[in-house]
């Protein structure tokens, strides 16, 4: 079965790359899975060339690999590669609010809120991921820093369904949603440290969970992202 009828028009190498990307996210298409050129177009009903360029964007943001004999697949994490993932989100993510916080307006703040307010209304862990993404990048949006923008989002959108296939979202969504307060909070008492501080504690949290995944020496499905 086809995502486009032979009378509909044929989707673009974006449209591909988003459609491709929520399959594998919603773990419609699961990690290991060998990505077939020629199969993803017949589904797709496109050629191959927007195929390929949807696979090479997908590669970028760490979502898909090229396997030896196998060509693209959908791409897996250790445990030990998403701790050192979080750290450079650290690193990335730290630094556009800081760089954020000095321009930050009223404007800022409203949106952040209605997020938020989305978040505590949504039921559905993958809502959460992409909320979650949504509030963080209305934060560092005012950094005026685009290429430390697009690497930030390729790193939380290529990390979630690794953290997912290694923790469950048992933890829910009530303490990360009070750790997003405070950080909101700060930024409109424009403490630059603070914030700072706390999105660090914030991101560190997710690092913990996973060493203690570790440790219990188990894997279940997807953790809280943060």
């Amino acid at each position: 079965m086809t995502e486009t009828s032979p009378s509909s028009q044929p989707l673009s190498a974006e449209s591909v790359t988003e459609k491709l990307r929520a399959l594998i996210l919603d773990g419609a298409i699961g990690v290991g899975v060998q990505l077939k050129q020629e199969i993803l177009a017949k589904r797709f009903g496109v050629s191959r060339i927007p195929i390929r360029e949807a696979l090479k964007r997908l590669e970028a943001e760490g979502l898909v690999t090229h396997a030896p004999h196998q060509g693209s697949v959908v791409a897996s994490l250790s445990i030990d590669e998403l701790l050192e993932t979080l750290d450079i989100r650290i690193g990335l993510e730290t630094r556009a609010l800081v760089l954020a916080i000095p321009n930050m307006t009223n404007k800022v703040f409203k949106q952040a809120e209605i997020i938020m307010k989305r978040y505590d209304a949504s039921e559905t862990p993958r809502e959460w991921a992409d909320l979650n993404l949504e509030f963080h990048l209305c934060l560092y949006q005012p950094c005026v820093r685009p290429r430390l923008l697009k690497e930030i989002e390729q790193l939380v959108r290529g990390i979630d369904v690794h953290l997912r296939a290694h923790q469950s979202y048992a933890a829910g969504r009530k303490s990360p949603q009070s750790e997003h307060r405070a950080i909101l909070d700060a930024c409109m008492s424009r403490d630059t440290d603070l914030a700072r501080d706390l999105l660090e504690a914030h991101i560190e949290h997710t690092q913990s969970a996973l060493l203690e995944e570790q440790q219990r020496g188990r894997s279940t499905q997807g953790p809280f992202p943060r």
